[in-house]
């Protein structure tokens, strides 16, 4: 099977489609002839056999066509000029036929008949070159049979013919079958060719276009997810090119302010053109540029994996994200009040993507809180709210928080690279979650960050260390 497995599949689809219809019309009509010819064939020895019972049945009640066979009268003068006759004699061992031309041999079974162990026969026998049908019944007297033999040649001839008849009519329905198999394929396969013209074109030419769909059937579902794989991979790839481009764009400020200060240090070299405080002004200058492009890097490449690999389940206590997170700002933010407060909260997700969006949420309210300000950090039945004391976002730029480089008026002239409310969203979307911008009762900006969880997780799950710190 594997030898004929394997090139069957090199071929395609539409001949494999022609080749199987072909085949089982070809066995479908070799089947149905095949029947009929056993069926007409047993139909015919049978409507023989009880004809020749019948005759010979009536014949053997008369005792003069005994008498004028054993005086070698031929079976034309009977008026049985298609049939044989021959008398079988159970006492004597001997049988006679009124035609001496017949060489027809008698055996057990006619002796049977005739001697009363069975009530008849009949069998096929080849004599002078001929087939011949013989039924044997008893005759009146006892110990005699009489048998009746005629010639199989006229059956045989229509069973030729029959078969013959069949032959040409299978040998026309396999031919039928193959050009409908190849009409099949031809026009049902069609949408298949389209679609594989549609890919084959993208491939060489990278256009996305979407192909047309036709009809409601498998071919045209498989049509619409490939245009829906289309529509996915253009958006994607506009995604990329738009990121590339926001990333030279932003990386360019920091790169300029960079080469100017790095020049301005070379020329002033060891003189003393430049001032002990300019030069510890322009080296501050430098590494805060530096620590903005090393964020920036980092955003990037974070937000560029949009589709991150596989990560094993944890179960994390989101309390304890928010925890550790506050930790880690507030060393970078001295001069702030945090109000923590926190509820048990398990999710199912990465601890770490959950902490560097908590990170940057409580970041973004340290930036804009004034100084000896509040920043709020509630986590109440799955919703953590992140608040701040500052002058809030503007009505027209709250629906552009979250996009990529998007930075209000207002936030140009401070540090940031305008990712880091991106990145909640992709963290907060990767995890089955939502987030979402508003205006805090003290009148700055709030955040609410929302990701599905519940009770304790279950016992297959591992837990992240996060949770296990704060357990």
């Amino acid at each position: 099977m594997g030898a004929w497995y394997r090139p069957h599949y090199r071929r395609s689809l539409a001949s494999r489609v022609t080749l199987l219809t072909t085949m089982a019309v070809g066995l479908a009509v070799t089947a149905v002839s095949l029947a009929t010819f056993l069926t007409v064939r047993s139909q015919s020895m049978s409507a023989l056999d009880d004809s020749l019972r019948e005759r010979a049945a009536a014949a053997a009640k008369f005792d003069a066509l005994r008498t004028l066979s054993q005086q070698r009268y031929p079976s034309q003068v009977f008026g049985a000029a298609d049939v044989r006759i021959i008398f079988v004699d159970a006492d004597t061992g001997h049988a006679f036929s009124a035609d001496r031309t017949t060489n027809m041999k008698v055996s057990a079974a006619e002796y049977e008949v005739a001697s009363g162990k069975s009530a008849y026969s009949a069998r096929t026998i080849l004599a002078d070159g001929q087939r011949y049908r013989m039924v044997a019944v008893p005759a009146d007297g006892h110990g005699m049979a009489l048998v009746l033999a005629q010639s199989l040649e006229p059956t045989d001839r229509m069973l030729g013919r029959l078969g013959l008849v069949a032959l040409l009519i299978g040998l026309a329905g396999v031919i039928a079958a193959a050009l409908a198999g190849w009409g099949v394929a031809r026009n049902g396969l069609r949408p298949v060719r389209v679609l594989t013209h549609a890919a084959e074109d993208i491939a060489r030419t990278g256009r996305l276009d979407p192909i047309p769909v036709e009809g409601n059937d498998e071919i045209a579902r498989l049509a619409t997810a490939f245009n829906a794989m289309l529509s996915s991979l253009a958006a994607s790839r506009d995604r990329q090119r738009q990121l590339v481009a926001d990333a030279g764009h932003e990386l360019r400020t920091p790169l300029t302010s960079l080469r100017t200060n790095l020049d301005l240090l070379a020329q002033a070299g060891g003189s003393s053109r430049l001032s002990p405080e300019a030069r510890a002004d322009l080296l501050a200058d430098v590494q805060a540029q530096i620590a903005e492009m090393t964020t920036l890097i980092g955003d990037l490449v974070e937000l560029a994996r949009e589709e991150p690999g596989p990560f094993a389940p944890q179960a994390v206590e989101l309390g304890a994200v928010v925890e550790q997170a506050v930790v880690r700002v507030r060393r970078r933010a001295p001069g702030l009040v945090f109000d923590l407060r926190t509820e048990p909260w398990w999710v199912t997700g990465d601890a770490t993507s959950l902490e560097r969006a908590v990170t940057n949420l409580l970041d973004n309210a340290a930036k804009w809180s004034p100084p000896g300000g509040t920043v709020t950090a509630h986590l109440a039945d799955g919703v953590l709210l992140v608040s701040d004391e500052g002058e809030g976002i503007a009505e027209p730029d709250m629906p552009h928080v979250f996009e990529r480089f998007y930075r209000s008026t207002e936030s140009r002239s401070m540090p940031g690279s305008g990712l880091g409310l991106s990145i909640v969203r992709a963290v907060a979307e990767r995890h089955g979650g939502s987030v979402r911008v508003g205006a805090a009762p003290g009148g700055g900006a709030a955040f609410w960050f929302q990701i599905p969880g519940g009770g304790p997780p279950a016992e297959d799950l591992p837990e992240s260390s996060a949770a296990r710190s704060h357990l």
